[in-house]
């Protein structure tokens, strides 16, 4: 059995990303106990990282990268998974210390993959993807925090990207009202069809700002970090949350305490790579619950393994919008 995949290498001669043929045996070596054939994969940052080599994300060489998969278990030693059963993985490190899904078969610990949501295609399980995911997590926060549509305006940064691309579906689907950051002023058409009300220039998010400010937003959901995370905390009303789950624009956050002890806010950190179990069950099967799938084919693009390497570069850039859905056996 051989296996198509995105090699990553780097050695004393530099660095290399290329299409591979992996061999059952280099696939077995890796550490797992169930063999899968991937239907579907996604192009995530963090993968556009690793495949351009722009980021410290791959930790060990060679790489596969990939951080998500949907495939079939065509051989486990888990009683936890049948042959023929379908599972999806989000996280874990791969694609960073482990080979990942950007391939026709991956090897992977059973712990780490969760069941196909009813309800859900393998193609939608890759189009919500870990973004998708990260959304829903970001969202059940929200709610847990007892905020309501009545009570205002949720701000969602990165908003054509896959996590706000998604937070956006499941928020207006739920009732609640949408303002997007988003320096992409020609994608306005794109954000309103998904359900985004109101507009603001990512920009004006960036920079150093009053340790508080006018009182704007209800909730947030943050994916850039640094500056603009610091001036959404001066921003939102008095109780409410920001979910921060990404480092777009930096992984410092010059803020002051001021909102948390005069505004009472609560600044939630969200990490959706090493969650548990039952977490993550909890926020597919919300997903599965509240997205609307129909619409999921109007924020996705599916790609070849060999598009892949230019697309990333585009993620880089910051020229993309929604997801990139990769069929492995294009």
């Amino acid at each position: 059995m051989l296996s198509r995949a995105i090699l990553l290498e780097k050695n004393q001669t530099g660095f290399s990303c290329s299409i591979q043929n992996i061999t059952e045996e280099d696939l077995l070596q890796q550490t797992g106990d169930t063999l899968i054939q991937i239907q579907y994969s996604s192009l995530n940052y963090k993968d556009a990282l690793a495949i351009t080599n722009t980021g410290p994300v791959v930790r060990q060489w060679p790489m596969v990268p990939g951080i998500d998969g949907v495939g079939t278990v065509i051989h486990s030693n888990s009683q936890q998974y049948q042959i023929g059963d379908n599972v999806i993985l989000n996280g874990w490190g791969c694609g960073e210390t482990h080979w990942g899904c950007l391939s026709q078969y991956t090897h992977l610990k059973s712990e780490w993959l969760i069941p196909l949501p009813t309800g859900i295609s393998t193609l939608q399980a890759m189009t919500i993807g870990t973004a998708g995911y990260t959304a829903a997590l970001c969202v059940q926060r929200i709610i847990e925090h007892g905020i309501t549509p009545e009570q205002g305006n949720i701000l969602i940064t990165g908003a054509t990207g896959g996590v706000g691309s998604v937070a956006i579906m499941l928020l207006t689907q739920l009732g609640y009202t949408i303002t997007a950051a988003t320096s992409k002023t020609n994608n306005t058409d794109y954000l309103q069809q998904l359900g985004v009300q109101h507009f603001i220039d990512s920009k004006t998010l960036a920079s150093t700002g009053k340790p508080l400010q006018k009182e704007q937003w209800a909730a947030a959901i943050d994916v850039l970090g640094s500056h603009s995370l610091a001036n959404i905390c001066a921003q939102i009303q008095y109780g409410g949350i920001v979910t921060a789950c990404g480092l777009a624009q930096g992984m410092d956050f010059p803020a002051t305490v001021a909102p948390f002890i005069l505004r009472g806010i609560t600044l939630a950190g969200i990490d959706s790579v090493m969650a548990a179990y039952p977490k993550r069950m909890a926020a597919w099967n919300f997903l599965a619950k509240h997205l609307n799938t129909n619409q999921l084919q109007h924020i996705a693009q599916t790609i070849s393994l060999n598009e892949c390497p230019e697309i990333a570069q585009e993620i880089i850039n910051g020229k993309i919008k929604g997801r990139f859905i990769v069929d492995v056996n294009r």
